[in-house]
């Protein structure tokens, strides 16, 4: 595995080659980030990973500074996982030059965590449209747990014509159902236990909702979670995963897309 920590070492690297599947990362690497790497090693492309943790997707200094970095360990497991590069910028190599292609925020990037995170959205389209600039993969593999986020990169992708393509991976659970994210490790275990409980509830409401979508009460639906041990919920909705709209009819294909609060920390989810 080799480390570069500029773009134009790894680019003199990478030009080598003959092409390059990309996974981007903000460090804190778990089982999820483990999957797509594995899914990237089954192609004929060398493997590329990045760790920056982007400060233009926080919209809060403390959300930022508390975010899990432990890129010892992160190097130890990839190095484990024998990829072939490791990209890890500082913001003056990403955000040091001006881009090519202009940034697409999709009217979609107003819903859900768009609603919630202002600025977010712009925060990683801005990341991700420089490094596909700086490394011009082949793939990028993304997961589904972060379903908004997938959708508006491929748009962004689309609309500039970029050559890269998107390979979705399936959402990697714990064994509890909880979605792994690195921010789990800012759980403690009742927490884990809350959002665990939490990711039961939906799975059983949504076995619900496809029998008797009526049962679909919001006001509900929160108090129940906050009775789990919620203590603030940002949104519930129902999303036809293919046009990424509301469903307007019960008997479409949906997935339940939610974001709560335990104390400070934010969850997110679909199933």
């Amino acid at each position: 595995m080799k480390i570069f920590k500029d773009k134009h070492t790894l680019q003199r690297e990478i030009l080598k080659t003959k092409g390059i599947s990309f996974i981007p990362t903000m460090g804190g690497l778990h089982k999820g980030h483990i999957s797509l790497i594995k899914e990237s090693k089954k192609s004929k492309f060398k493997t590329l990973v990045s760790i920056f943790v982007n400060p233009k997707q926080f919209n809060k200094k403390s959300d930022f500074r508390s975010y899990p970095r432990n890129t010892k360990k992160d190097i130890k497991i990839l190095k484990k996982l024998r990829i072939n590069y490791l990209y890890i910028p500082t913001s003056k190599d990403i955000y040091g030059f001006k881009t090519k292609n202009k940034v697409f925020l999709d009217k979609s990037s107003k819903k859900l965590c768009g609603k919630f995170r202002k600025g977010h959205f712009e925060g990683v389209l801005n990341v991700v449209n420089r490094f596909l600039e700086i490394i011009k993969p082949k793939y990028i593999y993304l997961g589904k747990k972060d379903y908004q986020q997938l959708y508006l990169i491929k748009k962004h992708i689309e609309k500039n014509k970029i050559k890269s393509k998107i390979i979705e991976c399936k959402t990697i659970r714990e064994n509890s159902g909880i979605a792994c994210s690195s921010r789990n490790s800012n759980l403690n275990k009742n927490q884990m236990k809350i959002a665990s409980d939490i990711f039961n509830y939906f799975t059983i409401l949504k076995k619900e909702l496809k029998k008797n979508y009526n049962l679909f009460n919001i006001n509900r639906i929160k108090k129940d979670l906050i009775n789990l041990g919620a203590n603030k919920i940002d949104y519930i909705e129902n999303y036809n995963l293919k046009s990424f709209q509301k469903i307007k009819k019960p008997n479409k294909k949906f997935n339940l897309f939610f974001a709560y609060y335990i104390k400070n920390i934010r969850l997110i989810d679909n199933i």
